[in-house]
């Protein structure tokens, strides 16, 4: 049986030759997709119901170098819905502007590229990654890694469909879809071949979703078999982390998704450890005040009050949740329905917070769990 190896298992493999890799990537690094250069190679990943404007442009703030928005449908009897347009929405986000479809028709996905292309797009992902029950079961997301034919059928279709428009197109998927159906080499060399310009693989099957630790093995097998660029995605949760999978996979960006949650802090985190091999002290209070201020401003603005307040709960739950008094504030902020009083209790909780302490506790380093009927990450 081959042996996929995790992390916990690289940390006590080094060697000669992974110090040197790990020399080699010291630095945060510029990358190009297409045409466009990214500032950095440390990615946002595109979660659903979580990666909407608001949170691409904080964390772009923070130090991402480049974001994905959440999945967009494919089916053309859903592209103006309220759901949708919000999901496409960039006004004011800073480019290059990428929006990854979902679905499972070859015609269909073509379609949408196009469609969002009119709308801005400058750059189409392909959800071949999400593990979502409710994406799967309509053989969209990671059940396409089942049907290679079909999954490579998808590709050169929406590649071809941006050709015209000088679009890349990029692709994120998984290990393959269960322990016993690792694909991911074969299709990334398939993927390279009809055009597919990026590859980011999540380090775990769909059949695992979150459980587990991911493996970096074969993402490091993809980087090998290709040469276009490979983001190495899963459990990335410290700048230490981010250094030890780039060195292990040889990867050309990581993507973190989960550990941003109430923490889009991490890129700059990470950005400097890569830079200096320095650990950034914790946020301030009041800059940490500051920015979920804003954060909730921009996602009133976006979703409107009523949808807005409710939506915004789960965000202010994963910035105070290891904060002293933090799950009895969250307890409290499923009850607040207005957004005047729910942005005055957040003000309130970090200025009593800044009261007691002057920066945050240290972070826990352990990525967070989706919860039940959550939606997660592609």
């Amino acid at each position: 049986m081959r042996r996929f190896i995790s992390f916990g298992a690289m940390a006590d493999a080094y060697n000669p030759c992974l110090i040197f890799q790990q020399q080699r990537f010291l630095l945060p690094s510029s990358m190009h997709i297409g045409p466009h250069v990214l500032a950095n190679n440390l990615f946002v990943a595109p979660m659903a119901g979580v990666t909407d404007r608001p949170f691409r442009r904080l964390c772009r703030q923070l130090g991402a170098g480049y974001a994905v928005s959440e999945m967009v449908t494919s089916r053309r009897e859903l592209w103006n819905s309220l759901k949708t347009s919000r999901r496409a929405d960039h006004a004011g986000e800073p480019g290059p502007i990428a929006v990854q479809i979902a679905g499972t028709q070859a015609a269909e996905m073509a379609e949408a590229a196009v469609y969002n292309i009119e709308r801005g797009a400058q750059i189409i992902d392909i959800n071949m990654g999400c593990p979502a029950k409710k994406v799967c079961n309509k053989w969209a997301g990671s059940a396409l890694m089942q049907d290679e034919a079909l999954a490579v059928g998808i590709a050169r279709a929406v590649v071809q469909a941006c050709e015209p428009h000088g679009v890349p197109v990029t692709l994120k998927m998984r290990t393959g879809w269960c322990q016993a159906q690792r694909n991911a080499v074969t299709l990334a060399r398939a993927f390279e071949q009809v055009g597919v310009q990026m590859l980011t693989v999540h380090g775990r099957t769909r059949e695992q979703g979150y459980k587990g630790e991911a493996e970096y093995e074969t993402v490091a097998a993809v980087k090998a078999a290709v040469r276009i660029p490979v983001v190495a995605n899963g459990d990335i949760d410290s700048p230490a982390k981010a250094r030890d999978v780039l060195a292990m996979t040889g990867a050309d960006a990581v993507m973190i998704g989960r550990a941003a949650q109430g923490r889009p802090w991490i890129f700059r985190e990470v950005a400097h450890f890569l830079a200096t091999g320095a650990v950034l002290a914790p946020p301030l209070v009041a800059e940490v005040r500051r920015l979920l201020l804003e954060h909730l401003q921009d996602h009133y603005a976006l979703y409107g009050e009523f949808t807005g307040v409710r939506s915004a709960r789960k965000h202010i739950a994963w910035y105070v949740a290891a904060l002293p008094g933090g799950e009895a504030f969250r307890r409290r902020m499923n009850l607040i329905e207005d957004g005047t009083a729910q942005w005055q209790a957040v003000a309130a909780f970090f200025d009593e917070l800044g009261g007691a302490m002057d920066r945050l506790p240290d972070t826990p380093t352990t990525a967070r769990t989706p919860a039940r009927g959550e939606e997660v990450a592609p």
